[in-house]
């Protein structure tokens, strides 16, 4: 008597099979999150930092600008690094150094030490997001790589998002001191876990033969090195694309920091809540920059799955009509009155602010070679930085200056319109070797 054949079991699609890789991901946002934590906490501590120590206004744009010029620095030499020594342990060193750094600004009193904090803060946290886009470009395929940045990119709002509840009830608890010590603590303990636990693709036992092919099929799935491509690091300056970037991202981080520098004290200022008060409605903005970030690589994906695109053009896409919207919103900001509305358009604003910083760090791994994505990402970031270096100070003195926050906004919100402009019309082609 014959045995019945077992029914046979259909082959399914290799990216339905495991999707392990999406759990890289988690790594990303939780350092993101650590890394916007310890930059975001300055805002948060400055009103009573200001009374405190006598500090000015134009002192706390001075320390922003002193991070960001640092951090702009250090993308150059970060991403370069990065693409020769590998993103484990170029990450962890970075991480623990930032945490220090944090750690110290708790400790000391006189501005010139401030600083010097914060200068080493910059320099500590330029490697964080250059590598992650490496890390998303070595584990996902190019269609996915804009919702992987989408979520870890997040990071940089959950920090701020979360930050305020937190670290103002410890700042009413222990005092402001106390918000550098804890924040700084955590990122060392994570650090830690991060270099016992995270494996690379070509290393990780987790990852399944099928999900392994699927990540393989679009390049990815082996971390690329810097001596594994026959483009020098210096010739990137000399493509087109790769000064488009620049420019754009120089546009949306000059406003990006003013919010992140600004955005407490001028809803203490401009609309006079309470210390109990900011520790919510500092957040409700930050929440529409997660839902930016996570939608606008939802939608470029689609764009993606569906024919309608390309990689790298969905993304200038998304970031032209995002910058447009966002210079309008950001403009309106100084010309309303109530606390909802305000709260309404500032989260807008970062909406649409969120989903290009999230595009944008994806379009490194579309525009460069899988071995130079962290330096492409990195110099982006460069450009972004070091004119958004600016940015605080230039708030600050205006604010000083006229007593008002109207030209701040009105001239941050032309400058992200500009970004537009940018990605649109310079970025155009990815990177190839050139023929001598």
């Amino acid at each position: 008597m014959s045995t019945p054949l077992a029914p046979r079991k259909e082959s399914l699609p290799l990216e339905t099979r495991k999707n392990f890789r999406w759990t890289v991901v988690i790594w990303l946002l939780i350092g993101g999150i650590i890394n916007y934590l310890d930059r975001a906490n300055l805002s948060i501590a400055a009103p009573e930092m200001m009374k405190e120590l006598g500090l000015t206004k134009t002192d706390i744009g001075l320390m922003g600008t002193v991070f960001s010029w640092s951090y702009a620095m250090m993308q150059l030499p970060s991403g370069w690094l990065i693409d020769r020594f590998g993103t484990k342990k170029v990450y962890s060193i970075a991480v623990i150094w930032w945490s220090l750094a944090t750690f110290l600004t708790g400790a000391v009193s006189k501005m010139s030490s401030f600083i010097a904090a914060r200068l080493l803060l910059g320099v500590g946290e330029a490697p964080c997001f250059p590598t992650a886009a490496k890390i998303t470009a070595n584990w996902f395929p190019k269609k996915e790589r804009g919702l992987a940045t989408g979520f870890w990119d997040s990071s940089s709002k959950w920090g701020p998002a979360i930050a305020p509840p937190i670290l103002v009830f410890l700042l009413v608890s222990f005092g402001w001191r106390a918000l550098f010590y804890i924040t700084g603590a955590i990122g060392i303990v994570f650090a830690i876990i991060f270099l016992v636990f995270y494996k690379n693709p070509d290393k990780s036992r987790k990852l399944s033969e099928e999900e392994r092919a699927y990540i393989q099929a679009d390049g990815a799935g082996t971390e690329q090195g810097i001596n594994q491509t026959p483009i020098k690091w210096r010739t990137l300056f000399t493509y087109r694309s790769v000064w488009g970037m620049i420019l754009g991202f120089f546009c949306t981080i000059w406003i990006w920091n003013i919010f992140l520098v600004f955005l407490p004290l001028y809803l203490v200022e401009a609309h006079h809540i309470s210390l109990q008060e900011l520790g919510i409605y500092a957040s409700i903005p930050w929440i529409g920059g997660i839902f930016g970030n996570i939608v606008g690589g939802f939608i470029t994906k689609k764009l993606v799955d569906k024919g309608i695109s390309t990689p790298i053009n969905a993304k200038r896409s998304l970031i032209s009509i995002c910058a447009l919207a966002a210079a309008v919103v950001v403009i309106l900001i100084p010309f309303v009155q109530g606390i909802a509305i305000t709260l309404a358009l500032l989260t807008l604003a970062l909406c649409f602010i969120s989903a290009i910083t999230g595009s944008a760090w994806a379009m490194a791994g579309d525009v460069a070679p899988p071995a130079l994505v962290a330096s492409v990402g990195s110099i982006q970031n460069f450009g972004g930085y070091f004119g958004g270096a600016f940015s605080p100070v230039v708030a600050g003195f205006i604010v000083d200056a006229t007593g008002s926050y109207l030209f701040a906004f009105v001239s941050g919100g032309i400058i992200a319109g500009c970004a537009a402009l940018c990605y649109w019309f310079i970025v155009k082609d990815p990177i190839e070797e050139r023929k001598a």
